[in-house]
């Protein structure tokens, strides 16, 4: 199956995910982007869900978003797939390669479903992946009520009467793909998480330390020693979390910084670096940023003579350049002390210069006759 993306005109083909319960044939079907683990798991999850419940065992094919290495006594388990059964109270055992009659009836299942869901939406178009699931989820709803042959009831009767009440309850919270990484605390008592560009704290005793890190599409977990130390939403904007008791005495005014606060330290020290602190506030950048240009100004006036600063302070407003490595170089290079330009004079007046309109051609009176 297949859709077209509006923007693109691409037509975007999709994997169809299916599924049975083994007593009443009940089935469940629907369209994912790709065989990926994600899009298995979720799919996986959405059917569940659609049952209401979770068997005692799940029965999948080999694909290698299930099955890591395939054996008929001891097959290696994705780990991911691992975390979604022990997370649903369920086991896995996978059908044995080639062997389709370990999964007969979901076999049979993919035939029925491509004679009554695929082939009755062959010609239908979509332009989006929910679209069609929901297109899919009335055929197969369809295909449920339908009577059996040979008995008088459906798949769905059988379903509710005998078979759901089997099914263990849901936990209440829907699972989550986990992804692990080790990564080591740095100085800031941060860890960078490379997949968000973001950095995470983690209490500052733990400085230095190989840390465990597991998080999912929404949260994540710090653990040392297997003991959980620090949780956080996972954030895909900006570039810090932090938490303030995760850090020392040292660092914690660092959360305290804004306009304000600089301003008030620069209150009383000259009226050329309140204005450029003013000037630097103005522009439109990354806060952060603009709090590394103020820190760098404030340690450049401790070592500088108060003089000099202030006149480097007042070349950088006037040339409209507010940056910390603008003022140090004036200071460095000693520019402060290099003689004022003077202002240009006119030039006096005599009859060698031409006027305007002697670049005005059509005002000139030239005599054709006229020969060298």
């Amino acid at each position: 199956m297949s859709y077209v993306d509006r923007s693109t005109g691409e037509i975007v083909k999709c994997q169809v995910f299916v599924a049975c319960l083994p007593f009443s044939d009940y089935g469940f079907a629907m369209a994912v982007r790709s065989q990926s683990v994600e899009d298995f798991l979720y799919a996986l999850r959405c059917c569940l869900e659609d049952f209401g419940g979770a068997p005692a065992l799940l029965f999948p094919d080999n694909l290698k978003s299930a099955i890591v290495k395939a054996n008929p006594y001891e097959p290696d388990i994705n780990r991911a797939l691992e975390d979604f059964a022990n997370h649903y109270g369920t086991t896995t055992h996978p059908a044995r390669v080639r062997k389709p009659k370990d999964k007969a009836l979901v076999e049979n299942q993919v035939k029925l479903i491509y004679n009554r869901v695929y082939a009755r939406l062959r010609k239908v178009p979509f332009f989006d992946l929910p679209a069609m699931n929901k297109a899919i989820k009335e055929k197969v709803r369809d295909h449920n009520q339908t009577r059996m042959q040979q008995k008088n009831y459906c798949r769905q009767e059988c379903f509710l009467s005998a078979e759901k009440p089997l099914l263990k309850p849901l936990p209440e919270q829907a699972f989550e793909i986990k992804y692990y990484r080790t990564l080591t605390v740095g100085k800031n008592n941060h860890i960078w998480l490379q997949q968000d560009k973001h950095y995470y704290s983690v209490p500052y005793r733990h400085t230095g330390v190989k840390v465990k890190v597991i998080y999912t599409r929404s949260v994540v977990h710090i653990y040392v020693k297997g003991e959980c130390v620090a949780v956080h939403p996972r954030v895909f904007y900006g570039t810090y979390t932090t938490q303030p008791d995760h850090l020392c005495s040292a660092h914690r005014h660092y959360l305290d910084r804004s306009p304000d606060y600089y301003m008030r330290k620069v209150s009383g020290k000259g009226s050329e670096i309140n204005e450029l602190f003013k000037l630097i506030f103005a522009q439109d950048k990354h806060p952060e940023q603009l709090y590394n240009t103020c820190n760098g100004l404030l340690n450049l006036q401790r070592k500088t003579e108060g003089e000099t600063f202030n006149k480097a302070c007042a070349m950088a407003i006037e040339a409209g350049n507010y940056g910390y490595h603008f003022v140090r170089n004036i200071i460095k290079n000693k520019m402060i002390y290099l003689p004022q330009e003077t202002e240009e004079q006119p030039l006096p007046e005599h009859k060698n210069v031409r006027g305007k309109s002697y670049y005005k051609q059509t005002l000139l009176n030239f005599d054709t006759n006229e020969t060298n």
